[in-house]
């Protein structure tokens, strides 16, 4: 996966940093777009991760339950959820798309983490990209209140001129606390999503933490998403 350089997203990305007026909350937030491409070690990583499954690079892999729903609803079940006619069977994701999500989060968090053993169960298929951006209002709105507010046009916009949400398949990375690389003492919540445009072959990752300042012992510093001053004012 090749990281495809956006001035839009490095704009959106210092304005993503934020702390809270009593600095007792910080939020990390990043987006950026990636080729689909396999590039270098990726190609042996896909061939290794096709042999070990023993299934071809189209066949279906059962995923988890919409991560909008489970917010909804929390008492829902892993494989399957309810709808207007009862039980709805899960999505499912062909294992070549599962391995550009893998590949994606190697590429996000490299080198500290390596979610090649990542299952497919660990993500979702969002039906809503309503769902999400209401969902995403409600996590950074909470903590950043304006900050967000005058952010939220911009940001969605950028994202819509890189991949054309319309176009897209919405997936949402939920991992157990031994794989979440946000797993750390004082994270009050965190979000991953992918939006992938098929006929791009590109993939946006959208990722966000929002962390108890009085709490976080991650060793990451507030300079790794610094807040440039001379960032777009939106």
């Amino acid at each position: 996966m090749k990281l495809l350089e956006s001035s839009q997203f490095e704009a959106i990305n210092n304005a993503l940093s934020i702390k809270t007026g009593d600095n007792t909350c910080t939020i990390y937030g990043r987006i950026e777009s990636y080729s689909c491409k396999m590039i270098g070690a990726e190609k042996a990583l896909y061939k290794r991760f096709a042999e070990t499954s023993g299934v071809g690079p189209h066949d279906l892999q059962a995923l988890s339950p919409p991560q909008t729903l489970m917010d909804l609803s929390p008492n829902i079940g892993q494989g399957s959820y309810s709808g207007d006619e009862g039980i709805i069977l899960c999505d499912t994701i062909s294992r070549k798309t599962l391995f550009y999500l893998i590949a994606t989060l190697n590429a996000a968090f490299e080198p500290d983490y390596d979610f090649s053993d990542a299952k497919s169960h660990e993500f979702s298929k969002e039906p809503s990209l309503h769902g999400i951006m209401n969902s995403v209002h409600a996590n950074l709105s909470a903590i950043a209140g304006d900050q967000y507010q005058n952010l939220r046009q911009a940001l969605w916009s950028s994202v819509d001129d890189e991949i054309e949400l319309n176009d897209c398949d919405i997936y949402s990375y939920n991992p157990d606390l031994n794989s979440d690389p946000y797993g750390e003492p004082g994270c009050l919540w965190s979000f991953n999503y992918f939006f992938y445009n098929k006929k791009k072959k590109r993939i946006v990752f959208f990722t966000c933490r929002a962390n108890n300042s009085l709490h976080t012992d991650s060793g990451i510093g507030s300079d790794e998403f610094a807040m440039d001053d001379d960032s777009f004012d939106y």
